[in-house]
């Protein structure tokens, strides 16, 4: 059995990219890859095809973590099914995602940051308007190491 994660912002080139670029690190770093995997997808579909914001990129590089193989795609409603996991950066993204299915269990989508001790129902701000892409990177991986635990928790990972 694999575990499916989604993580789900605005346009898919800064911070959900971001999210799965760090998720995925640390998913490899705990050796678990064959039992997690995750994507990302933003809810427009202004940026499909193109690679994370250079900022994304530049911070990620800053902090040693890959972002190959990283291009931006549109939400689709299959990826509802799909993913065990659709975590969005903020309550924007959760609306876009429940205008697909209104019937989707509270358990299943959820805010990055309800994963963390400090910053549960914050939210991820979007560093495209900001350009504050080191405070994002913080929220981000904060959110993803609380994921991760609680993927480990309930799966006996």
């Amino acid at each position: 059995m694999k575990v499916h994660v989604l993580f789900i912002c605005l346009g898919n080139i800064c911070r959900s990219p971001m999210a799965e670029a760090v998720f995925r690190d640390l998913v490899e770093k705990e050796g678990l890859q064959e039992k997690i995997v995750c994507d990302s997808a933003g809810t427009g579909g202004w940026h499909i095809g193109n690679p994370p914001h250079h900022g994304t990129r530049d911070i990620l590089k800053v902090n040693k973590i890959k972002d190959t193989g990283i291009f931006a795609r549109q939400l689709e409603e299959k990826d509802l099914e799909d993913y065990d996991y659709l975590i969005a950066m903020d309550n924007s993204n959760i609306a876009n995602i429940r205008k697909l299915n209104e019937m989707l269990d509270d358990t299943k989508v959820r805010l990055l940051m309800d994963y963390t001790h400090h910053a549960v129902g914050k939210e991820v701000p979007d560093p495209y308007y900001t350009g504050n892409f080191e405070e994002v990177f913080a929220l981000v991986k904060d959110g993803c190491e609380g994921l991760l635990q609680d993927i480990k928790n309930k799966y006996g990972l």
